[in-house]
């Protein structure tokens, strides 16, 4: 039996966390398919009107691309916490609604009609893709309530509905769509971490910090919801109001990361098992300690997918789904055996 969780606990836990985050965000900058000399990069970026091949790489190619994946894994992972608790199911995670295929459709639709303008350095593909993704968060879950009256079975029914349908429209672009079309919009479905402006970086991250401290107020909530809804309103809590707030802002955190790197699978099946497994399932500390180790997760996972196969590169959905997808199984094997409930 685990011991009772105590705020000293939790910052000592979380402090070791980001301890161990620093340091591997700081290990795989410094790896890559071209070398680079840390003594040289920190003595900037050049003198008269030189070029410093060291600064440039660290600071403008690997740090940013760090960074957007330290982002991407913290909120898919924080997302996945909330899924399984709501959906009580320990096989969902952030995809399971229909999300990655409203976000994918949306990007598709983008490229298809051929819109080249930018933002900040970025293209059109990630606004549509969060737009597609946030347009099928209100889809199913209107259906869901009214499929099964704002239960969670009937939201679960209705996710993987609207997602098998998207995916239908998904494969009839692709198969209409020109060939140049289709290339670049697979790889973005399978999941890419391309060199991001720290500006948009920035922004990404503070709607992520926004959403995961949300989900973190609702932590207690969570909590009380795994005992059921009896015993959650005996302690003051509102089942119907803290599940719609819960499954928006998770929601919302994820769009935000589909629209910034594409689908990547699996992060918020992983971790949130990894750190439930070692932890307990205490929300209060399985929410920020599972979106520290999805974001150290996935910045290891696309320091993978860049070295692997160089100077080429694999979509970093590549590496998530080999390291998911036994997993996945696992744990379906052991819920078809009536063994796998969050624990």
């Amino acid at each position: 039996m685990r011991s009772l969780l105590t705020p000293g606990k939790l910052v000592l836990r979380l402090a070791a966390g980001l301890a161990v985050l620093a340091a591997v965000c700081a290990a795989c900058a410094m790896v890559g398919s071209e070398h680079v000399c840390l003594s040289e990069a920190l003595k900037g970026p050049g003198q008269a009107g030189g070029v410093n091949p060291d600064y440039e790489i660290l600071v403008h190619i690997r740090l940013p691309r760090v960074a957007l994946a330290a982002v991407v894994g913290a909120a898919l992972a924080c997302s996945g916490v909330v899924f399984q608790a709501l959906l009580r199911n320990p096989l969902a995670d952030p995809y399971i609604l229909g999300i990655s295929s409203g976000a994918g459709l949306g990007a598709m639709l983008a490229v298809i009609a051929g819109f080249n303008w930018t933002f900040l350095g970025r293209s059109p593909v990630g606004g549509f893709a969060f737009a597609g993704a946030m347009g099928t968060v209100w889809l199913v879950w209107w259906l869901g309530r009214l499929a099964g009256r704002g239960q969670m079975t009937g939201l679960l029914l209705a996710g993987v509905v609207v997602n098998a349908f998207l995916s239908a429209i998904i494969l009839f672009l692709t198969s209409v769509a020109r060939s140049e079309i289709v290339y670049s919009t697979i790889f973005w479905l399978m999941g890419n971490m391309t060199e991001g402006d720290f500006r948009v970086i920035w922004v990404a991250a503070g709607f992520v910090l926004a959403g995961i401290g949300v989900l973190y107020l609702l932590a207690g909530g969570l909590n009380a919801l795994s005992f059921g809804e009896d015993d959650a309103r005996s302690v003051g809590i509102e089942p119907a109001r803290t599940r719609l707030v819960a499954f928006m802002a998770a929601s919302a955190v994820t769009a935000v990361a589909v629209s910034l790197s594409g689908l990547i699978g699996f992060v918020g099946l992983v971790v949130p098992h990894s750190v439930r497994l070692v932890l307990g399932s205490d929300h209060r500390q399985l929410l920020p300690l599972s979106a520290v180790a999805g974001a150290a997760f996935l910045v290891g996972a696309d320091t993978i997918a860049r070295v692997v196969v160089a100077p080429a590169q694999l979509p970093v959905g590549v590496i998530t789904a080999i390291v998911g997808g036994p997993l996945f199984l696992v744990l379906l094997v052991r819920s078809c055996r009536g063994a796998g409930g969050l624990r």
